[in-house]
């Protein structure tokens, strides 16, 4: 995956689900003001910048961001997952706005989330990694 096409998966990630995720205050212009986000780097160096309130469904993400010691993490904003590729990150962050879109409090019927054979095994190593 090139870097331009993370950054667009990434855009498409955070519009998609910007309507989903619960609004901060009213008034607001900007939904970069509104909702903080956070910085996840695959081994390849792609970037992708998500809502907090998704990166917070991962055990191992949620953490590193609210631990009661001084963390790098929590300061920079930025997370580098030396052993996830871009591709699978790109799956992981799916499926976190995935879960945040269908929580259990919603009415409808909750769509299945689509794993593509190829890739299921790393989704599996980096969701038990990540604690999702």
């Amino acid at each position: 995956m090139t870097d331009s096409a993370a950054a667009t998966t990434t855009t498409t990630s955070s519009t998609t689900a910007s309507s989903a995720l619960p609004s901060a205050s009213t008034g607001v212009t900007s939904l970069k003001d509104e909702i903080p986000t956070i910085r996840l780097m695959s081994s390849e160096g792609n970037e992708f910048i998500i809502h907090r309130e998704c990166a917070l469904i991962s055990g191992t993400i949620r953490s590193m961001l609210t631990s009661p010691g001084p963390c790098m993490e929590q300061s920079a904003g930025e997370i580098s997952f030396q052993e996830i590729t871009a591709p699978i990150l790109e799956k992981v962050i799916q499926y976190f706005y995935y879960k945040v879109i269908n929580s259990p409090n919603t009415a409808t019927e909750i769509p299945d989330f689509l794993i593509e054979p190829e890739i299921a095994l790393d989704l599996l190593m980096a969701a038990n990694f990540l604690d999702t």
